[in-house]
C-alpha cells in the first residue's frame, strides 16, 4: 500500500513539474526531485523516469551539486522571458507588465547568482 501511495504521489509531482516547464514562475526542479524521491519505492518505474534526459539532468545536477550548465541556463532564460513576454502581450495590462518584469528580473538574478557561484566547475 505504501509503494502504491508513493508511486501515485511521485506521478503527481511529475505533473506539477511539467507545469513548471510551461509557467515561468512555477518551480520545476523541486517537483521533479520530489517525484524521483517518491518513486524510489518503485525502482523499475524510477529507472524509467530517470532515463528521460530532462529529468536525468535535474537529478544528476542535484546529486553531484554541480549547478547549472550553460545550456540549461540559456534554455531557462529563453523560456522565462519568452513566456513572460507572451503573457504580457496577451494580457496587455500595465500592472501585469510591471509584475512580469519584476518576476523576470528577480528570477534572472537568482539564476545568475546560482550559476556564478559554480564557475570553477565548468559552469557559467
Amino acid at each position: 500500500m505504501k509503494t502504491i501511495l508513493l508511486t501515485v504521489l511521485g506521478f503527481l509531482f511529475l505533473v506539477f513539474g511539467a507545469i513548471g516547464i510551461l509557467i515561468p514562475v512555477w518551480p520545476t526542479t523541486p517537483f521533479v526531485l520530489a517525484a524521483v524521491a517518491c518513486l524510489s519505492s518503485a525502482p523499475r518505474i524510477r529507472a524509467r523516469i530517470v532515463a528521460i534526459p530532462f529529468i536525468r539532468e535535474h537529478v544528476e545536477n542535484y546529486e553531484s551539486r554541480k549547478g547549472l550548465t550553460r545550456k540549461t541556463f540559456i534554455i531557462s532564460m529563453a523560456w522565462l522571458w519568452g513566456m513572460l513576454i507572451l503573457s504580457g502581450a496577451l494580457i496587455r495590462s500595465m500592472w501585469s507588465l510591471l509584475l512580469f518584469s519584476v518576476i523576470g528580473i528577480t528570477v534572472t538574478i537568482h539564476l545568475l547568482w546560482m550559476a556564478k557561484a559554480r564557475k570553477e566547475d565548468g559552469m557559467i
